[in-house]
């Protein structure tokens, strides 16, 4: 399997004399997986998850994602992976209340300077892949929480991205509609995408996952490898969930 993530020897200290963050992380994540990180607060979930997004950088060690090495970017290289390469879901949306949908949806398409009429076709079908096509002209306000983030999920996956990060993306919405958005995360997976999430939730981590990793005071304590049911694709998990009739 092509590691799609390497970590070497990774270690975090914000400050000098202080326990680190994270302390000599080795980590490899193959193309194609779906990792869930653990942990109690503290542990070094999010520190994790910035260095791979490149919103930070390590201490020591090294951090290879879709085969670029983040310690060679400078900050105008980092912006430019993250744009490219990278998908973000995160736990309260993080929408524009002030465009639609769709526009939302469109954005980062157009900050990577794709053409108008490939980002709207691709928009438009992740909406509709999301169940949402039909809310595509309205604004966040008027969406649920589990509307909103299926929002997110298009936004992230937009521009087709090697690597999902997925920052508690269930944490702002009740039991029925969290389950729904793991449904399709693990749907997505099946289809191919990369994703690495960070919850709180083991219940969900264990159900949908196929790997959980767990940390505590910066280390990798135990990193599992869990058996998945019956593979289905994204649209399929989606058909199921709306009509309730499987083939």
């Amino acid at each position: 399997m092509k590691h799609l993530i390497e970590l070497t020897e990774v270690s975090k200290s914000y400050d000098r004399g202080t326990e680190a963050a994270l302390n000599r992380i080795d980590l490899r994540i193959g193309a194609g997986e779906f990792a869930a990180v653990m942990g109690p607060s503290g542990s070094g979930k999010s520190t994790l998850l910035n260095l791979i997004a490149g919103l930070d950088r390590p201490t020591s060690g090294g951090i290879v994602v879709d085969g670029v090495d983040l310690g060679g970017l400078d900050e105008s290289g980092l912006a430019r992976y993250r744009r490219t390469r990278l998908g973000f879901v995160f736990q309260f949306f993080h929408l524009l209340s002030d465009l639609t949908v769709f526009e939302n949806v469109v954005l980062p398409a157009q900050l990577v300077g794709a053409g108008s009429r490939t980002a709207r076709r691709r928009a438009g079908q992740l909406l509709d892949q999301l169940g949402i096509g039909d809310k595509a002209g309205q604004f966040p306000s008027r969406l649920s929480g589990g509307q909103r983030q299926r929002v997110g999920i298009a936004r992230a996956l937009i521009n087709a991205p090697a690597l999902l990060l997925a920052d508690e993306p269930t944490g702002a919405l009740d039991s029925r509609s969290g389950e729904q958005v793991m449904e399709l995360l693990e749907g997505f997976n099946r289809d191919g995408q990369t994703i690495l999430l960070v919850t709180h939730d083991a219940k969900l981590a264990a159900r949908y996952a196929e790997r959980v990793i767990s940390l505590c005071d910066g280390r990798i304590v135990d990193d599992a490898r869990l058996q998945r049911p019956t593979p289905a694709s994204a649209a399929e998990l989606l058909r199921v969930r709306v009509t309730g009739v499987a083939q």
